[in-house]
């Protein structure tokens, strides 16, 4: 009975089946693969139309992107731009013997590209471009002999390993491994070249291999696609020579090949190209002179050779190309003169800044009416600005810095309506500033500093209300601050009217500037009281109004909360409760015909706590010096004499002496049970002082008695960038000592310790919400923004690691351990040992010793991923780098120990943030952004205007 209702389910099925058999079977081996691929695939609309019984013909010539011939066979595959996901693997190529067209482009296609793709003997353009391919580049596309358009741009795709590299007894990895880590043996990379095979493609026109993770040289034999027209392969790791087979490809009118490692000389056969419109180098190591015949054709429209080396003079030929639109030579070593350029009636954007051209600013730029940017900061030009520049209808961005320009600022500047960017910095130019600048009411930057303007700031400026950043330190201006600025209400960078000749009170309309964070007026004859109002700003991280002639109460809310001593200090009589400042019911009595250097302080009240005389005397004894000395502007010099073993920093004399023996008896002469960590040089310890305040010593590690050098070198870095620095998200110096045996640091004490000691914690890790980490990553950006941007010189941290973040209690952050900091002159390099932390350094720091602000902009960003991951990245980090990561879903490295962000805005500023430190990770240290930049999108981001 069963056996006889199991034949007849059986039968049932079959009979129930045999329709849809019957409805299949007629169509055709391209529907059938189609169809196969279909169920492989996710549900999605756009191939609603793919139906087995959807024609009376059977066959897919009427569903959604795909094109017939007239035999019905599948010539076109088109879904490009219409969100298709899945992947290519399960998809027949063998069933598709006539397609001409397989366009997948702008999609969210993931996977390989399959081999078989090689079976599509016929086929002519193949576009993927933009989707999330990887693995390697199919040897097999070498047997697609009739493309004219290869396009795989914006992929994670990397090149073949070649086999031929191996020496003897090297196992070589199997081809076509995915995920398989690169390998370098004698600094060739084996991994991820190009394949020589590519040049069999004889027909190509266009071929775009755009942001991949490719290696290695650029095939030499690409000379044999004689047909090409575009060759576009930037933003990879390409490296070695462009070769000179390149030069045979006359008909190349567009070539991209920057932001890779290519280095030597242009092959001069660049001047065969006479159809070139487009040629982009910029951000590779090249260097020579450019080809004297580069705009040959006289059709070039986009020329880039920014940052790389370039010499000698820049050719006739490009300088008489009246067709250019775009062009950028800066940070190379170009000769010339600057009234050396013609007239471009098509030019929208030109920059040459830091070379070495010369000469002066010719009034032709008046006849290049389209111009937008016009930027040659940094060179050696002199002469006056022509008044012509300014009535530049379409001009946008002016940059004439750091040049030898003398003159007056042309009242022509009024013309100017849709200027935004205007910096005149660091020249030479004198006389007033026109009133006629507050017309330019587009304006968001304006850098007129270091120069020898005088006279009245025109109260004008007030009308310029979209500024964001406003500097005009380091000149001659007198009179009052004009309350107008009080109107800026845009502003959000920094308001710096600093070291110029300014005097009255401050005008309180100033404290209507909410959005700003950094304020300097310091080194002005500015008189009277601080307005109570600037208490409320509470956007303001750091203000210095050092340096003047202030007196009274300083208000006790805001930032004041927060200010340093130097930022207060060198003024006429302030007080309150701010730290170095005396209270407000102290009497101070001058001597010495009112010097500031010798003072009697007579106290009215008692000050019962000895924490008042530990800051008294660390204010006297160490900033105070600390003051004199930055006064001064005089390098400090460390040496150590044979026969003296005195440390040159012993500044602790009088109450110091006292303070001195209170540290040691707190710690009772730095016994272990009060160290709580230990670092390169020293070891760092808790100190409670009668009175109950706390604070933290770092005591340098001696040796025999005896400080080593480096302990000296590192212990000079720190005092002297720490008392260069005012930042709420910088730990605060209160003074130092070396005395005895004993050298030290005394600084604040952070309730929470340091980050990477929370993230470690399975437990403390939990407080450290998403919210919370979005702040400590937006207070590190803050810091290192001031350090590299508002310091003079910039400090480079170089050490910028979980373990070097301290948190408050409040969980705030502030960036330690300046140790390794470095000053950074202009025009120069840095050229030093390795500093930093494993992990976290930079990867040129590998290869060369020299450093930039660019390696904290590295390190920065291996510190976010470790906040929102909750642990260090390790391999993601080279992950990211060696296959161009794009489009990353951040929701998969999130911290698992937390809750997902319930928000999609959070989720949404995370991924802002996480893809800012994608833009961090550039192996290339030029093509990382700056701090600044990526202060402000972070604090865009967090304040949901992005």
């Amino acid at each position: 009975m069963a056996q006889h209702t199991a034949s007849s389910i059986l039968l049932a099925m079959v009979l129930w089946l045999l329709p849809l058999c019957e409805a299949t079977s007629g169509l055709t081996q391209e529907a059938q693969a189609l169809l196969k691929w279909k169920q492989t695939l996710p549900t999605q609309s756009i191939l609603d139309s793919w139906l087995s019984n959807s024609t009376a013909s059977q066959s897919p010539c009427s569903w959604h992107g795909i094109t017939c011939d007239s035999s019905s066979s599948v010539i076109e595959l088109n879904l490009s731009n219409t969100s298709l996901q899945g992947t290519l693997q399960h998809l027949n190529f063998s069933a598709f013997p006539n397609l001409l067209l397989l366009d997948l482009n702008y999609n969210h296609l993931t996977g390989i590209i399959p081999e078989t793709i090689g079976l599509l003997s016929k086929l002519q353009f193949l576009d993927l471009n933009i989707n999330h391919l990887n693995g390697t580049l199919p040897l097999s596309l070498a047997n697609l002999t009739q493309l004219y358009e290869l396009d795989l741009s914006e992929n994670n795709i990397t090149g073949i390993l070649d086999p031929s590299l191996f020496p003897e007894g090297i196992e070589r990895p199997k081809s076509g491994l995915i995920g398989m880590k690169y390998l370098l043996l004698h600094d060739n990379l084996l991994w991820g070249r190009i394949p020589n095979e590519i040049g069999n493609l004889r027909d190509l026109t266009i071929l775009q291999l755009d942001a991949n993770g490719f290696f290695g040289p650029i095939p030499p034999s690409l000379g044999n696609c004689t047909h090409l027209e575009v060759l576009t392969m930037p933003e990879n790791h390409l490296s070695g020579i462009i070769p000179p087979s390149i030069g045979r490809l006359t008909n190349l009118s567009e070539v991209r090949f920057h932001t890779n490692n290519l280095y030597g000389h242009l092959p001069q056969e660049f001047g065969n190209f006479s159809a070139l419109t487009i040629l982009l180098l910029s951000n590779n190591n090249f260097s020579g002179q450019l080809p004297p015949q580069v705009c040959r054709g006289g059709k070039l429209v986009n020329f880039t050779a920014a940052y790389n080396s370039f010499s000698g003079p820049i050719p006739i030929s490009l300088r008489n190309c009246n067709s250019l639109y775009r062009v950028r030579f800066e940070h190379n070593q170009l000769t010339g003169y600057a009234q050396d350029f013609g007239v471009y009636p098509n030019l929208n954007y030109i920059d040459f800044s830091y070379n070495r051209m010369q000469g002066q600013l010719s009034n032709s730029w008046s006849a290049c009416k389209n111009l937008q940017s016009l930027k040659m900061a940094g060179n050696s030009i002199s002469g006056t600005i022509p008044g012509e520049i300014f009535q530049l209808k379409q001009l946008q961005k002016l940059d004439l810095s750091s040049n030898r320009i003398s003159g007056e600022i042309p009242p022509q500047i009024a013309s100017s309506s849709r200027l935004y960017l205007l910096n005149l910095s660091s020249n030479n130019l004198s006389g007033m500033v026109p009133s006629g600048i507050g017309k330019l009411s587009n304006l968001e930057i304006l850098d007129l500093s270091a120069n020898l303007l005088r006279g009245a700031i025109p109260y004008q400026i007030g009308d310029c209300y979209k500024l964001l950043s406003f500097n005009l330190s380091n000149n001659d201006f007198t009179g009052t601050i004009p309350y107008q600025i009080g109107n800026l209400a845009s502003l959000i960078d920094f308001l710096d009217l600093s070291y110029n000749s300014l005097s009255g009170e401050i005008p309180v309309d100033l404290s209507k500037l909410n959005n700003l964070m950094c304020l300097n007026m310091s080194r002005n004859n500015l008189s009277g009281s601080i307005p109570n109002s600037f208490g409320a700003m509470l956007s303001l991280s750091s203000i210095n109004l050092s340096n003047n002639n202030l007196e009274g109460p300083v208000p006790n809310s805001g930032i004041f909360n927060s200010s340093f001593p130097l930022d207060l200090s060198g003024n006429k009589d302030l007080c309150g409760k701010i730290q170095g400042l005396r209270p407000c019911n102290v009497l101070v009595i001058k001597q010495d015909g009112g010097s500031n250097r010798h003072r009697v302080v007579i106290v009215i009240v008692t000050v019962a706590s000895s924490v008042a005389s530990l800051f008294v005397s660390l204010v006297l004894v160490g900033i105070f010096v600390f003051l004199s000395k930055r006064k001064s502007r005089a390098p400090e010099q460390v040496s150590i004499s044979s026969s003296k073993r005195e440390n040159p920093f012993s500044v602790w004399h009088f109450d110091g002496r006292i303070v001195y023996e209170q540290i040691i008896e707190a710690t009772e002469n730095f016994d272990d049970k009060f160290c709580i960590g230990e670092g390169a040089f020293g070891e760092v310890y808790k100190v409670v002082m009668s009175g109950g305040k706390e604070y933290a010593i770092k005591k340098l590690r001696c040796e025999a008695d005896e400080l080593d050098m480096e302990s000296i070198k590192a212990f000079k870095s720190e005092i002297k960038a720490l008392t260069e620095t005012r930042h709420r998200n910088i730990v605060t110096l209160y003074g130092f000592c070396s005395h005895g045996l004993h050298t030290f640091l005394v600084y604040e004490w952070m309730e929470r310790g340091s980050l990477g000691g929370l993230l470690r914690s399975e437990v403390e890790a939990m407080e450290l919400d998403w919210e919370k980490r979005v702040g400590i990553i937006k207070g590190v950006a803050q810091a290192l923004c001031y350090m590299h941007h508002d310091c003079n010189p910039p400090i480079i941290h170089r050490d910028i690691s979980s373990n070097n973040i301290l948190l408050s209690s409040n969980l705030e952050a502030h960036v330690s351990d300046f140790g390794a900091a470095r000053f950074l002159k202009p025009e120069s390099s840095i050229w030093t040992t390795f500093a930093g932390t494993y992990g976290y350094a930079a990867p040129e720091l590998a290869y060369t010793m020299s450093v930039s602000e660019k390696c904290d902009v590295f390190s920065f960003s291996v510190l976010v991923f470790e906040i929102l991951m909750g642990k260090h990245p390790a391999d993601l980090i080279s992950h990211i780098q060696t296959c161009e990561v794009q489009n990353m879903n951040f929701k998969e490295i999130l911290d698992p120990r937390l809750p997902s962000p319930t928000e999609e805005q959070n989720l949404k500023e995370l991924g802002l943030i996480g893809n800012v430190a994608v833009s961090c990770l550039q192996t290339n240290p030029q093509s990382r952004p700056t701090m600044r930049s990526i202060a402000q999108v972070i604090e865009m981001a967090t304040t949901h205007e992005i």
